[in-house]
């Protein structure tokens, strides 16, 4: 499945049923007076977070979504059946705003409520209501009231504890699905991974935390380079980063390059991605040379602690795992 993180929709909810104009017609019953049913509701129009949705990619091709109108009131007082409420569900971490203004409208996080959007119309009442003494015989009803419509724009912010991050090719895609059951396209090229990709990691005993795999980053990025700020507002929610570097890319005359680079990106997108936790990660420790590499970047970054590993050989990525684990738990309290 593609993923999308954009969508732009129109919704609207249900028309009100009109009123029913009727008299009563019975034998024996010469004047009988009005009795006209009242409309029925028209359906309102709802979102719903959905967790075991991913992408909207479900908004690809259908760009409409109206809810039912209330039916029309009829003789004998009968109401009109009121329209089905529509829900729209959305996955978790998505943005609702104003097509035109631009302005947020609601952040849909949590599964466990509903987001009543647009009110459907309220049935109009129908004759029986409108008989006075001096006024017998209405012949006229109200109409039902039109519902509401709206164009918003969908955006999907990914919801992970954890953001691996770093330079295309870094192994980004391979550590993450050494730690978690994700299985992202892998590949020995640069931007293999053309989408963000989300895992959870489970620990013995412990809850388990969700991973972003997050596409890689050039510079630029902020300002559209590469695949730039698209992804780039998938960070915006995690927790914590997990800085991976390819060891075999550090150069000596300039090992600090890579992690510069990332770092500069994020801060000119966002000061505050800047200012979240990072774990370095020092990958591909399994080739030739790399150890030389690392204690050159270790150096020149003065980062004491600084993690070892291989995706490859699953080397040092148990204990990896755990440190995040303790890293999250503690930013917890």
């Amino acid at each position: 499945m593609k993923f999308i993180d954009e969508a732009t929709i129109t919704v609207s909810s249900g028309k009100g049923g009109r009123g029913c104009v009727s008299f009563r017609r019975e034998r024996f019953v010469p004047r009988g007076g009005p009795d006209g049913g009242d409309g029925g509701s028209g359906g309102s129009l709802l979102f719903r977070v959905n967790p075991s949705k991913r992408t909207l990619y479900s908004f690809r091709s259908r760009k409409t979504f109206a809810a039912p109108n209330g039916a029309p009131g009829e003789g004998r007082q009968k109401s009109g059946k009121s329209g089905d409420d529509l829900v729209i569900e959305v996955p978790p971490g998505t943005l609702i705003f104003d097509a035109d203004t631009g302005a947020l409208i609601r952040d849909m996080v949590s599964p466990e409520k509903d987001f009543l959007f647009l009110t459907g119309g309220r049935g109009g009442k129908g004759n029986k209501h409108f008989a006075t003494s001096t006024h017998q015989t209405p012949r006229f009803a109200q109409p039902g009231e039109p519902g509401q419509a709206a164009t918003v724009r969908l955006e999907l912010k990914l919801l992970a504890d954890v953001g691996i991050i770093g330079l295309p090719n870094a192994g980004k895609s391979t550590l993450l699905s050494v730690i978690s059951a994700a299985r992202p396209s892998i590949g020995a090229y640069p931007f293999t991974t053309l989408s963000p990709n989300l895992g959870m990691v489970t620990l013995a005993g412990a809850e388990p935390f969700a991973v972003a795999d997050i596409p890689g980053l050039i510079e630029g990025a902020h300002s559209g380079a590469g695949l730039g700020i698209r992804f780039l507002k998938h960070i915006e929610r995690t927790r914590l980063l997990v800085h991976l570097i390819d060891v075999s890319s550090i150069d000596p005359e300039d090992p600090v390059a890579p992690f510069r680079v990332i770092n500069a990106e994020l801060a000119m997108f966002s000061p505050a991605l800047a200012e979240k936790p990072q774990v370095v990660v020092l990958n591909k420790m399994d080739l030739t040379g790399a150890e030389t590499q690392a204690q050159q970047f270790i150096r020149a970054a003065g980062i004491k602690n600084c993690f070892l590993v291989s995706a490859a050989t699953r080397s040092g990525v148990e204990e990896l795992k755990k440190h995040l684990f303790e890293l999250l738990c503690s930013h917890d309290t």
